[in-house]
């Protein structure tokens, strides 16, 4: 069953029992390329700025009471969870996010129209342009729920990224006694602990976790009340502060006018500034993934430095085979998030004059990327990396059989002599200690003393 909405477009058949209208029915019949509607945040982030438009609006005159307080409550229910499959527009739809920002609008006057005890569709009462839309422009809303939808998602990324540095941390205490063989160029290098390297894992994702922070920051600034071209035209005085205020105050955000409405409108440089940090967070995270990969390879032929959980079987047709499949899933996760960076890179570049059209393809890329990150990292954290286990007397034959030990008896033997050392040990196949006590060159306990001393 059907009723008929009108836009200043025509006649537009709606499903009765949709709180959309006119403008979502003509978007889903062009708009479905990726089968992906826009994200939750993004709902309620919009939402948030409808009810705080609608109270700015009547503080200062330019709303009636009675609609007005029915925009607010429709803004409750939706936030409350109500109709957020009344929402189903293409993540990536019309250039500034038009058809989105107009699929919240309607949503949200049909059910204050319901409120009110009237029909949906009854637009001459309560219109989505004229009175959920008041002194708004999609140019304005759509970049400010992008900062927003953004903020909120970043808590769970932020939890699940100290969950992560806990465990990395606690992986670089439990392994601080465990003496290895390190490696630069893939080839052996000098002694560090199993222990070390974790915690400097650890470090790695605190200083992404700090930029991401910083960067977090500059979305606080937001375009709400520049309207169409950042000058605020149709918006009475006083209504981006009040609009910023009231918006702050139901996102629990400490959000603050930009500095200049026109950039605000122009250019998202903040989002790019997010995203980079994320492609930068992606990019460690695959390194300490495939360093576990390189320590777990084997168990008998790889390195074999650490042993992995078994989360499920690892092969097909190799029975007992234990694969690092989650440190896998990881990679391909932070090659998304690498690649929603070049997207997003690209949109931000696209911006012209008095406008950036090309936020839906940055909300998708950005808010997938955390989502993915949010939801995949805590998984890796207890089923992968608290799991590790380290195979100590491996670490500790490699160690002691490894000629490469050499180097750090040199300052006390000579540069000349410790290379002789090291192809007399490598041609023998015996270790540099066993070398070094049989020359008479230094006793065992010495040796142990410089080794323990020089790792730290």
């Amino acid at each position: 069953m059907y009723r008929v909405d009108r836009d200043s477009l025509g006649e537009v058949k709606v499903p009765n029992d949709a709180y959309y209208g006119p403008f979502t029915v003509r978007a889903l019949e062009h708009y479905n390329a990726t089968a992906q509607r826009m994200h939750v945040n993004m709902v309620k982030a919009y939402v948030m700025i409808k009810r705080s438009a609608a109270l700015a609006n009547m503080q200062l005159g330019a709303l009636d009471k009675e609609r007005g307080e029915a925009i607010v409550r429709a803004c409750d229910a939706i936030l409350a969870g109500e109709l957020l499959d009344q929402f189903p527009i293409d993540a990536l739809n019309s250039g500034a996010g038009t058809a989105f920002n107009m699929n919240v609008n309607e949503v949200i006057a049909n059910k204050a129209l319901e409120l009110l005890g009237r029909s949906k569709g009854d637009y001459s009462y309560l219109h989505p342009n004229d009175h959920v839309n008041m002194s708004q422009s999609s140019n304005d809303t759509f970049p400010t729920a992008l900062h927003l939808a953004i903020l909120m998602s970043s808590k769970d990324l932020v939890a699940a990224l100290d969950r992560l540095i806990s465990s990395l941390h606690r992986k670089g205490e439990e392994f601080k006694h465990i003496l290895k063989i390190g490696r630069t160029h893939l080839m052996d290098a000098l002694p560090v602990t199993l222990g070390s390297e974790f915690h400097a894992y650890a470090h790695a994702i605190e200083d992404a976790r700090r930029y991401l922070l910083d960067a977090l920051d500059e979305l606080k600034y937001i375009a709400l009340g520049g309207t169409a071209v950042g000058t605020g035209a149709n918006a009475p005085k006083g209504y981006r502060e009040l609009a910023i205020r009231y918006l702050a105050e139901i996102s629990s955000i400490d959000l603050k006018p930009a500095r200049d409405m026109q950039y605000a409108l122009q250019s998202r440089l903040g989002v790019a500034y997010v995203s980079s940090c994320l492609r930068n967070l992606a990019l460690e995270l695959i390194r300490v993934a495939n360093d576990i990969r390189l320590m777990a390879s084997g168990p008998l032929a790889g390195l074999g430095e650490l042993t992995i959980p078994a989360v499920h079987a690892g092969s097909s047709i190799m029975p007992g085979k234990v694969n690092p499949s989650l440190a896998e899933c990881l990679d391909m996760i932070c090659f998304n998030v690498v690649g929603n960076d070049l997207s997003t890179a690209l949109a931000v570049q696209a911006g012209q004059l008095e406008l950036n059209v090309m936020l839906p393809v940055m909300a998708r890329c950005v808010l997938d990327s955390m989502d993915m990150l949010s939801r995949f990292i805590p998984v890796f954290v207890e089923h992968m990396l608290d799991g590790l286990k380290a195979d100590e007397q491996r670490l500790k034959t490699n160690v002691e059989n490894n000629p490469i030990m050499v180097t750090l008896l040199s300052p006390y033997i000579g540069y000349i002599k410790a290379a002789e050392l090291y192809k007399e040990a490598l041609k023998e196949g015996v270790s540099i200690k066993h070398l070094v006590v049989r020359k008479g060159l230094m006793d065992e306990k010495r040796v142990d003393e410089i080794i323990r001393d020089a790792v730290g």
